[in-house]
């Protein structure tokens, strides 16, 4: 194998940069890797997130590299040979299967090291499908990003402690902090979506599918209601878009009418602005059906020192502590919830405060965007020889704002 470039070149390979957990983990990669001294590419389909790349002095690189047939993924690993050739990458990092497939056989042909990362649960709910996701488990380094998933991959795919490393996401504490966000911001929100001065705001960030628990939370709104489990007046704002086609969102507009509940809900669909998004509520609210690989939003609200209620399951029992960073819930069950709402809101202010800062505490501590970016640039370190996560550049305090963009 080639003597590393003293400037290592990274090529990150996903889908399509559109919004998400992988796109965005990518983008803050591709900060951490040009603030480090190495060169980083990204190849995906287009997406709204494309810009950033070069905001953050990357370069991306347009390939349909999301297509799962056989011969899609053997078009793309061509392509992608020829990228590793011209750009001398050093080192390839995939975060997603179709794309991790076609980068596995060109760095296999180049000899060039191959990183992934698991992002997802990843079923294995039909034959075929657990030999489809193993390309994730077949890097030199593979990232697992909560223990949850790095369990997972010991116990189900073999990945040895020599090869799997856990890191945790976290969140950009330079946008997610409650210090930083000014009144005007926050009173926008109040006005878009037509919230009273004094009612107390629930949050629930998400997208809008069937499994991130929006329907539970509603029932658990009404049960509330029903059963008079609190006399505050409050709103509840649902923020997240839905995907393409879905019938999901109307469905959820028609339950909330059935519920008699049109007075406190708000669909405020995407928002570019969820520090002040946080700092809005009062408390927010993960009621995830199924296990979280990570849970980004939760760490996020608690940077914004905001009390969480979430489901028991998955990483989220790594991100909170029951009782003093956040609570939570056995998974779908909306008497539960109801209590647990009820109770945080009629909690006092102080009560809420102390547990909104002791997660903020703890998120600095563990879960940061800086945290994420310093080990897994210790990871390229580890296949190449180099120093990028030692770098006075990388290590120094004079950092991009990423509020500056959307």
């Amino acid at each position: 194998m080639s003597v590393p470039p003293r400037r290592p070149v990274i090529l990150q390979v996903l889908p399509a940069l559109d919004a998400g957990g992988v796109e965005r983990g990518t983008i803050e990669m591709v900060e951490a890797i040009t603030r480090a001294g190495g060169t980083a590419l990204v190849a995906s389909a287009e997406g709204r997130l494309v810009p950033k790349v070069a905001y953050y002095g990357g370069r991306h690189i347009p390939l349909n590299l999301g297509d799962k047939s056989p011969y899609a993924i053997l078009r793309n690993a061509s392509r992608l040979k020829s990228v590793i050739a011209s750009e001398n990458v050093s080192l390839v990092h995939a975060r997603s299967r179709a794309p991790a497939w076609a980068a596995r056989l060109a760095t296999r042909a180049k000899q060039t090291r191959f990183v992934t990362t698991w992002h997802g649960v990843h079923s294995e709910s039909f034959p075929g499908k657990k030999k489809y996701n193993s390309v994730l488990a077949s890097g030199d380094r593979v990232i697992a990003i909560s223990q949850f998933i790095g369990d997972r991959l010991l116990r189900d795919y073999d990945v040895g402690p020599d090869r799997l490393r856990v890191i945790p996401r976290g969140a950009d504490t330079r946008q997610f902090d409650p210090e930083l966000v000014r009144g005007d911001r926050i009173q926008m929100l109040i006005d878009a979506w037509d919230i009273a001065e004094d009612a107390p705001v629930i949050l629930m960030p998400g997208r809008l599918t069937e499994w991130k628990g929006q329907t539970l939370l509603l029932d658990a709104l009404a049960l509330m209601m029903r059963e008079g489990l609190t006399t505050r007046n409050r709103v509840c704002v649902f923020v997240g878009s839905a995907p393409d086609r879905s019938e999901f969102p109307e469905e959820l507009k028609e339950r909330v009418k059935t519920l008699g509940l049109s007075e406190q809900i708000r669909f405020g669909g995407h928002c570019a602005d969820m520090p002040a998004a946080l700092a809005l509520s009062e408390l927010v609210v993960i009621p995830s059906l199924k296990p979280e690989p990570f849970g980004r939003v939760v760490v996020e609200a608690q940077a914004m020192a905001r009390p969480v209620i979430v489901a028991a399951h998955g990483a989220a029992m790594e991100t909170v502590t029951h009782g003093d960073t956040g609570i939570l819930f056995p998974p779908g069950d909306a008497g539960a919830l109801a209590e647990m709402i009820a109770a945080t809101l009629e909690a006092s202010a102080e009560d809420r405060a102390g547990m909104g800062w002791r997660a903020r505490e703890n998120v600095l501590m563990h879960y940061t965007t800086e945290a994420m970016q310093a080990a897994t640039l210790a990871v390229y370190d580890e296949l190449l020889g180099t120093s990028l996560s030692k770098s006075k550049e990388f290590t120094s305090d004079s950092q991009p704002d990423f509020s500056l963009i959307g």
